[in-house]
């Protein structure tokens, strides 16, 4: 079985080998949901109207991904950088706690969720007729919560040891079979969008098996365990650390379920469900791109933390480096890319004539700024592999929190700008937050590295 080693090796090579399995497994994570909205948009009689009830579960979908997240992405960072400072305990202990925590919080949101489903969805301005086809999605989709939890949380600490094709293989066969469950539910047994939400269900399950069968095993260096009694009563310290550090990803993801919430909201009362299900489509086109960035930065996270924690500020600084560059490199290309063409993106997951040509200006306005988002990813990704908490929440909130929420409610109605109010809000977040989160890092990180590199000469 091939391994990263991130000790050893020069950076761009480790870097690539992290982050190209990634991005595979991160593409094909995308196909559990956006392979649903595909097929679901394709239901005759029926598809567009329940896309835009489908889109109404997204900030519930989003608060689930936001509690993997904290555990997943605040315990990695540690256990690498206690893997690059020698010390094996620490580093197992921080797994098993991440572990332990994920398992409590699926069940706890399972059993919230399935209690009030219907009252949130009501909250998020679901109409009556979006309810028929949003709940019993919600429902069904709510019954893998740990499975999807567990897939999605513990994938990072595989990747961490150095096992990144693993990794992806994880999510490869979970992908794999939702590709083939879904038109066999929806279609073939017409279970329609409940149909869709089972295929995910069963696929997210199949990952998560993959993952508790590899750590579990003797082919890891850190075995993964339950917590026993004693190990639950001290596990206190431990667990705050992982969740002070995944918060910053934990905002990240809550503020991107109420930028959802708050769309969905003004987008229902100023434009109707048509721009619901726009706004739906424009979701999944940015997940879609903003993937192989996403693997830039989070390949080389465990590069950058376990460096940090073997004190090899040198390396530190040449991966921040060659991250920057490949994700400019990807997201200018990109921008140029859906500029030129946004009609082709767009048709991938409608064929509706009358929903393309109201969604174009909407989808140009919106990825106006795209090529932006690199400075936001590479200054947080920086802040969150070197431990740096403070820094990882605030900016986390700023963007999303103090930026785009407002302008949602302030463009559409006090600037009197409609629904393209809600399309502009992201693109002038981009900027703004952006830059902010970018050169603060490059004030605090790299005078710090610096000295810290000239102490250890």
């Amino acid at each position: 079985m091939k391994r990263v080693d991130f000790g050893n090796g020069k950076t761009l090579t480790n870097i690539l080998a992290t982050a190209l399995p990634m991005f595979v497994a991160q593409t094909l994570n995308l196909l559990y949901n956006i392979v649903d909205r595909i097929f679901i948009a394709r239901i005759p009689g029926i598809g567009t109207a329940a896309l835009g009830a489908v889109g109404m579960c997204f900030p519930i979908v989003i608060l689930i991904t936001a509690f993997t997240n904290m555990f997943g992405s605040g315990g990695a960072p540690l256990f690498s950088i206690s893997r690059g400072a020698g010390n094996r305990k620490e580093a197992s202990l921080i797994q098993n706690t991440a572990f332990f925590l994920l398992l409590m919080t699926a069940a706890i949101l399972t059993i919230l969720g399935e209690a009030v489903g219907r009252p949130m969805l009501s909250v998020f301005g679901t109409s009556d007729q979006a309810m028929v086809h949003a709940l019993p999605y919600l429902r069904i989709y709510l019954i893998g919560t740990v499975f999807s939890m567990i897939a999605t949380g513990m994938n990072p600490f595989i990747t961490a040891q150095g096992y990144a094709m693993t990794g992806m293989t994880t999510v490869i066969i979970g992908a794999a079979a939702n590709i083939i469950l879904d038109p066999l539910m929806i279609f073939v047994l017409g279970l329609g969008v409940e149909g869709a939400a089972i295929a995910t269900i069963l696929s997210q399950a199949l990952s998560a098996v993959f993952v508790l069968r590899f750590l579990f095993s003797q082919k890891v260096d850190y075995r993964l365990r339950l917590l026993n009694p004693e190990e639950i009563k001290r596990c206190g310290p431990r667990a705050r650390r992982i969740a002070g550090l995944g918060l910053a990803a934990f905002i990240m993801q809550l503020t991107n379920s109420l930028v959802s919430i708050s769309c969905n909201n003004v987008l229902s009362h100023v434009g109707g469900d048509i721009y619901v299900s726009i706004m739906t489509i424009i979701n999944s086109a940015r997940q879609m791109l903003e993937t192989p960035l996403l693997s830039i930065t989070e390949g080389t996270s465990p590069i950058i933390s376990y460096n940090y924690g073997a004190r090899r500020y040198r390396e530190v600084k040449e991966a921040g480096v060659i991250m920057f560059l490949l994700s400019m490199g990807y997201a200018g290309t990109v921008w140029i890319l859906i500029r030129l063409f946004p009609a082709f993106v767009i048709g991938i997951f409608s064929s509706d004539p009358a929903l393309m040509e109201t969604a174009l200006p909407c989808f140009n306005l919106y990825f106006s700024t795209f090529i932006f988002m690199v400075f936001q990813h590479c200054g947080q990704i920086i802040f969150k592999s070197l431990g740096k908490k403070n820094h990882a929440i605030f900016f986390s909130l700023l963007r999303k929190g103090f930026i785009v929420v407002p302008l949602t409610y302030l463009l559409p109605y006090a600037f009197g700008m409609g629904t393209s109010g809600v399309f502009a809000a992201e693109p002038v977040s981009n900027v703004l937050g952006g830059m902010a989160c970018f050169i603060t890092m490059l004030l605090v990180v790299l005078p710090e590295l610096t000295t810290n590199e000239r102490s250890t000469q």
